[in-house]
């Protein structure tokens, strides 16, 4: 008999579809929620008329995407290739640290046999 460490993101005692093999995964799944969830109420705020799934799905890709969002609001192009930004030429401003937040994701370990 096998034991087989897995790990589920548990969201609002709801386990997600996904099951994940190592903890950094499961964290940094548990962290794109969290940060789609937060574009979810932005969006919500902004008035703009849509669905929501079509919220729900914007929203999933804006935080799977986020490093060209960001760069593209500080000033960034988009390059030619779909995806890739390109940096502005423009100084970078200076930054202000972020809050940081401590928070632990509900992980659960579930054991598997094998036959």
């Amino acid at each position: 008999m096998a034991v087989v460490v897995q790990y589920v993101v548990v969201r609002e005692g709801v386990s997600e579809k996904m099951v994940f093999t190592s903890k950094k995964e499961a964290d940094a799944y548990d962290r794109l929620l969290d940060i789609a969830d937060q574009m979810f109420i932005f969006l919500d705020a902004a008035g703009v008329k849509l669905g929501e799934d079509e919220r729900e799905a914007l929203s999933l890709y804006l935080a799977e995407n986020r490093e060209q969002a960001v760069a593209l609001l500080r000033g960034g192009k988009l390059g030619a290739a779909a995806g890739k930004v390109e940096k502005s030429k423009k100084p970078a401003r200076s930054k202000k640290p972020a809050a940081s937040r401590n928070r632990t994701p509900i992980l659960q370990e579930v054991a598997g046999g094998g036959k």
